[in-house]
């Protein structure tokens, strides 16, 4: 009897080892221990029997999913920040709570950005490829010259917690710093960044040298950087994106990578991923990244203790810390 009193949680893809153990001491389990992406009617068949259900940014919890959870379904515990994979007012109306795992993964996030402006700019992956295929020939003075970092400026769009994390690696590379937010930070963060606000997201992206998207996905973020603002970018200029692809028209991106209408891109997210749009693969000025902006172990770690305190907490009759409010997005 008291087994049956812990709450029935189904994982759906493969957690770290630590986690899962501490889930099964915790919890009754139902773990994915060989890592397949769960299809539609496999997420619709645990909905009808978990009383919490801990998805991942790969499984979509659409409407029709929600409508055939059975009514012991109380929990959706994502494994991850973004929410954008739920569908969060069909939830509300079942009287489903969501919860996420946010401010765990901000430094991973912003080291990877980091590293995507200096491999674009310094056009690292083409330097690897030179070698690796044995047409490295030597030193020259004109041989694959990037970009320098120092002094050029950075438009950030969206300072939240990574974007503003990203900020201050910049600094560290005398980057001048600036941002589009939908508010406007407070002054003490922008003193201690020295940063630009631009109100005009058209101005900002007009006027920088490397743009990185540091916004989440929602409704109102698709396609923020649409074709038009795309074209706004200058010729020299380089993109990176560690958000989600959503937010870049990906396909006019790729069309302006083809014509010389911007210098490179750096990518660990992409529109319709895991499929990645083969022009870019064709593309050297591109480099590309299996979305693995926040895969650190610690990051990992820190996400699945952030579920099972979600998952305690609520099972214990109180409000978890981490949950979404559909008012949020």
């Amino acid at each position: 009897m008291a087994d049956r009193k812990r709450p029935y949680v189904i994982v759906t893809r493969k957690l770290p080892d630590a986690i899962e153990t501490r889930m099964m001491e915790l919890f009754r389990v139902r773990l994915n221990l060989d890592d397949a992406a769960m299809t539609k009617d496999e997420l619709i068949a645990a909905v009808a029997e978990a009383d919490a259900l801990v998805p991942t940014v790969t499984d979509r919890i659409d409407r029709e999913v929600i409508e055939k959870a059975g009514p012991q379904l109380k929990l959706i515990a994502s494994f991850g920040t973004g929410v954008d994979h739920i569908d969060l007012n069909a939830a509300k109306e079942r009287g489903i709570a969501v919860t996420n795992t946010p401010g765990v993964l901000t430094e991973d996030t912003a080291d990877m950005t980091m590293a995507l402006i200096l491999a674009t700019a310094r056009r690292l992956t083409e330097g690897v490829d030179l070698v690796r295929k044995g047409e490295w020939t030597g030193w020259s003075p004109t041989s694959m010259l990037g970009a320098r970092l120092s002094g050029k400026r950075l438009g950030i769009v969206g300072m939240g917690r990574i974007g503003s994390a990203v900020a201050r690696r910049a600094r560290g590379f005398n980057l001048s710093i600036h941002y589009h937010n939908r508010r406007r930070v407070h002054q003490e963060l922008e003193e201690e960044l020295e940063a630009t606000y631009w109100d005009s997201l058209d101005q900002m992206l007009a006027r920088m040298d490397i743009v990185s998207v540091n916004c989440p996905h929602t409704p109102a973020t698709y396609h923020l950087l649409s074709a038009r603002r795309l074209d706004l970018m200058r010729r020299d200029a380089i993109l990176v994106n560690t958000s989600r692809g959503e937010v870049v028209d990906e396909a006019h991106l790729v069309t302006m990578l083809q014509r010389g209408d911007l210098a490179g891109v750096g990518l660990d997210v992409y529109e319709h991923e895991p499929a990645v749009n083969p022009r870019l693969l064709r593309l050297p000025n591109a480099v590309l990244l299996p979305h693995m902006g926040s895969a650190t172990l610690e990051g990992r770690l820190d996400m699945g203790e952030k579920v099972i305190i979600n998952i305690r907490v609520y099972f214990d009759g109180h409000s978890p810390p981490d949950r979404v409010l559909v008012t949020e997005f």
